[in-house]
Order: C-alpha cells, then structure tokens, then sequence
C-alpha cells in the first residue's frame, strides 16, 4: 500500500487539472485562511475584553464547550437548514465555512483571554501610575505580554480547521479532503491514503511556520517566561 500511495503522489496526473494536488491545496488553504480570519475578528476582541474587564468570562466557557459537539454531525445540521435556501456552490460553501468559524473561536477566544489575564498585576498597576487609560494599558502593556497565549491558540485553531475542513468534503467543500472522500467512494485507497499524507504535510508544514513566525514575534523575554511556566 506504501508503494501505491507513493506512485499516486508522485502519478503526472495527480499534479494536473482542477483535481490536481496544487488546486486542491490552494483551496484548502484559502479556506483555511478565511475562516481563521473571520474566527479571529470575532475572537481575539472578545478574548481581550473578557481579559481586560474580568466580565464575561462564561463566554470563555460557552466557547470551550463548543468543542464537545460532534463536528460531522453539527456540519451536516447546518448544511440541511440553510443548504435550501441557498443557491449554487455557495449552499456548500456557506455552511461548511461558518461551522469551521464556530469550531477554530475556542482555541482563540482562550487564548486571547488567558493570555490577557496572565499578565502580572504589578505591569497593569505600573502601567495605571503612568497615567495610561483602560485601552491604552490594553494595547500597550496587556496586549504585548498576551502574545505567547495568542499565538499558541491561533496554531491550535489553524491544526483545528486543516482538519476539520478535510471531513467539510463529505456534504461538497473542496480541498484536500476530496481525496479521502472520493478514495473511499470508488475504492481508489491509495488515493485516500495520498490525501491523508498531504494532509498531515499541511497540518505540520503550517504548525512549524507558525511556530518559526513565534520566535520572531515574542521577545526573547517573553519566552523565557513562558518556558519557566
């Protein structure tokens, strides 16, 4: 089976067309890019204020729990209520862009909040005797030292939805998720396991950059924080 994934990834083929391996990663990365951006416009805001204020903080649970729902089966949900009403490729799209937003707000509304939350209350108190007001100490000082928290969540969410958006294939999303789901629909296994293979490429190829763009972004005093904790 090795042998045969290995020929399908490397078949002309497969590097051809619509359902070639270049198209089909492009549109899983834009759809990754898309909803880790709109996920995060909600997010990261809320997870700051929720942090900042100290209100609010049954929304950090309400977005944790979200995690327990069935990710197929909320998918399939959504797809069923507002597939009708909607026309064209967008009755697919729609639906799968909006359940992978719900499923990457958690790891980022966390991470925004606790990282927000983590700071010592001796820089908050610093930052009041400098006379600076509630959004300058939010962005100046809070925001700052909450980067190595936000960060993290946001590679949580992006492994979130690389993932998540491989099972959106079932009810019509592109991606590299086609290739498990069509692999397995006419027995073609080695593309199924191709599929996975590029996959969990994607997944630790994102994961490593992410973790690259970190080390540049955190000050080295940052991290050595967050490594004693």
């Amino acid at each position: 089976m090795t042998t045969r994934i290995w020929e399908w990834l490397t078949a002309a083929s497969s590097w051809r067309g619509p359902d070639g391996i270049p198209a089909r990663l492009g549109e899983h990365l834009l759809y990754t890019g898309i909803v880790v951006a709109l996920a995060a416009l909600i997010a990261v805001p809320l997870g700051l204020w929720v942090g900042h204020t100290g209100r609010g903080r049954w929304l950090v649970s309400l977005g944790n729990s979200l995690r327990a729902i069935p990710t197929l089966g909320l998918l399939f949900a959504v797809t069923l209520v507002l597939g009708p009403r909607i026309t064209g490729q967008l009755a697919f799209v729609l639906p799968s862009i909006g359940v992978l937003v719900l499923l990457a707000i958690p790891p980022l509304l966390a991470g925004a909040y606790a990282g927000v939350e983590a700071v010592d209350p001796g820089v908050r108190d610093a930052a009041r005797g400098m006379g600076m007001g509630g959004l300058q100490r939010l962005l100046r000082v809070e925001l700052p030292n909450a980067v190595p928290l936000l960060l993290s969540g946001l590679r949580s969410a992006v492994l979130q939805v690389v993932a998540t958006a491989t099972i959106a294939a079932y009810v019509g999303l592109g991606g590299l998720g086609r290739y498990l789901i069509d692999g397995l629909a006419t027995g073609d296994y080695a593309q199924t396991g191709g599929g996975a293979v590029l996959v969990a490429g994607l997944a630790l190829a994102l994961d490593t950059l992410l973790a690259l763009g970190s080390r540049t972004v955190i000050s080295p005093g940052l991290r050595l924080t967050v490594a004693r904790t």
